[in-house]
């Protein structure tokens, strides 16, 4: 059974020329409508399943915050609707709940009870909401006087203080310093182990594939992906690219049977990519072996400056390693139409751990993708580390390293 399941949900707010035709349809109701529908999110549709973590991702304006608002019930959908079983905790705004006069102790308890817990509930709990926020004597001053990151310090606590059937978060925790960033994420992860269902939204990639086991993208409000967090993240990094620049946006069926994005305006164009292990083509290598990745390339139009880079995904999407030309100092300039080159990485040993990876690959001009972004071909290759002759180890890295003992 379904926690929480939106069902062609909308959003519309009215959009007057004037305030004249504003006035005109409030003092004459049996007129014709004065205004337009602009539409902020319309024919959105998911189920969220008890225990669930989902990440909200997209662009500023997107409409993910609309969306959360809707499923807390603090703003009215304009068509569809939201079906919601178990307590809600939300920390969808910074202060949300808190009176700026009143002092943290008195925002605790009016906060905690808007989320529906009783005065005596919140007083059984205060001790542990006052340590986990760490703010000291601030506790009773006036919220006023907090800074930002302290004000979601408060908000968290009491959101969090008893382990919610529903937890919403919306990009409030950013604001905060990195170590309760980390000490959020850390009880979190603890409330998601234990059942609780996550929705998340957030910019930080890193945030949402550790956190969700699920992803949705919205896209000028319009649900533009679902599926699992490394694969609409790597949209979500074509949908921002398109931004950038016009290009297109092509689905190919990558050789490990995932859906691999490549984007790009085609001035320049990457024709074939290739690892080799000494001389040899090759797709598993041992841990330390000496590996080289090329990448043949098709210039469609006069460049000034040619960047590429790659990057070396795990098997979950995380990032491992990524470089480029540019950083290495060794882009190309000034290259002519119809040009044909081709550029190498080598790497005289590959520390990886054992495990599956998957090479991403990017033609551009400046350090990053995003501007001027030519072709950049996600999970263009798939390999794999097998154990070499040295020993056992766990992880995305491999370290040589020795031990030895010693009195002391």
């Amino acid at each position: 059974m379904s926690q929480i399941r939106v069902t062609n949900l909308g959003k519309a707010y009215k959009r007057y020329p004037s305030r004249g035709a504003r006035l005109l349809e409030w003092f004459v109701p049996g007129g014709r409508p004065r205004h337009q529908a602009h539409w902020v999110m319309r024919g959105v549709s998911f189920n969220v399943a008890p225990g669930e973590a989902v990440g909200i991702i997209g662009n500023n304006g997107a409409g993910k915050s609309t969306l959360l608002k809707i499923i807390t019930g603090t703003t009215q959908a304009s068509e569809g609707s939201v079906e919601v079983t178990g307590r809600i905790a939300a920390l969808l705004e910074l202060g949300m709940g808190f009176h700026p006069d009143f002092t943290g102790r008195q925002n605790v308890f009016m906060a905690g009870q808007l989320l529906g817990h009783s005065v005596a509930t919140l007083q059984q709990h205060f001790a542990e909401i006052e340590a986990f926020a760490e703010i000291g004597d601030y506790i009773d001053q006036p919220v006023r006087t907090y800074s930002s990151g302290m004000q979601v310090r408060l908000a968290f606590s009491v959101a969090t203080a008893i382990r919610p059937d529903i937890l919403i978060v919306d990009e409030a925790l950013s604001v905060g310093d990195a170590y309760f960033q980390h000490k959020s994420f850390a009880r979190i992860r603890q409330f998601r182990d234990q059942g609780t269902t996550l929705l998340f939204v957030s910019h930080s990639p890193g945030a949402v594939k550790t956190l969700c086991n699920r992803a949705i993208l919205l896209d000028q409000g319009i649900m533009a992906r679902d599926g699992a967090p490394d694969e609409v993240l790597d949209y979500y990094n074509a949908v921002i690219a398109r931004l950038e620049s016009e290009q297109q946006i092509r689905e190919l069926e990558a050789g490990s049977g995932k859906n691999s994005i490549r984007s790009g305006n085609q001035a320049a164009v990457i024709e074939a990519v290739e690892m080799l292990s000494g001389d040899q083509s090759s797709r598993a290598v041992q841990v330390g072996d000496p590996v080289r990745f090329q990448v043949d390339i098709a210039v469609n139009e006069d460049l000034d400056e040619l960047t590429v880079g790659l990057l070396i995904r795990d098997r979950l999407g995380n990032d491992v390693f990524g470089t480029n030309t540019w950083h290495l100092g060794t882009s190309r300039q000034q290259l002519r139409v119809n040009e044909h080159c081709r550029v190498e990485f080598q790497t005289p040993a590959l520390n990886l751990g054992v495990g599956n990876y998957s090479v991403s690959f990017a033609l551009h001009s400046g350090d990053a993708h995003v501007a001027n972004n030519y072709d950049w071909w996600n999970r263009a290759l798939v390999f794999q580390v097998v154990p070499g002759s040295g020993c056992r180890a766990i992880g995305a890295a491999y370290l040589p390293i020795l031990s030895h003992w010693s009195g002391i």
